[in-house]
């Protein structure tokens, strides 16, 4: 694993694991930040969700693997939040600080597009 492709890997696990488990361990301060939800359930249920991506992305660290499974979880998990983020944002669904988040995540698919381009055309940067 090339040390851009561990940080990558390990910021975007980091972040994942953080919004996953600030809602299940403190939702009222979450509900600051991100607005009242009337559906806590949900809330923590993505957080649960999240919870797994996570660890697994992390797993990455603990074991030799190909990584394309990696590069796609990671850009799809980017990917589907930054659709949701846009899409219920600039609806005002959802509070306006979930532009921040796309934003975030647009950077994190960046990343994993710039990792899977070099990892299917057989260079590797530093």
């Amino acid at each position: 694993m090339t040390k851009g492709l561990k940080l990558t890997l390990i910021i975007h696990a980091v972040y994942i694991l953080v919004t996953s488990l600030w809602p299940l361990v403190d939702i009222v301060s979450f509900m600051v930040v991100t607005g009242y939800k009337t559906d806590i359930w949900l809330v923590k249920t993505v957080g649960a969700l999240l919870l797994p991506i996570s660890l697994t992305m992390l797993s990455f660290l603990c074991f030799k693997a190909e990584p394309f499974p990696l590069i796609i979880l990671g850009a799809s998990t980017a990917l589907a939040f930054m659709g949701i983020d846009l899409v219920y944002a600039l609806n005002d669904v959802i509070s306006d600080v979930y532009l921040l988040d796309a934003a975030v995540e647009c950077v994190f698919l960046l990343a994993w597009i710039y990792h899977l381009y070099y990892a299917t055309n057989g260079r590797h940067p530093r």
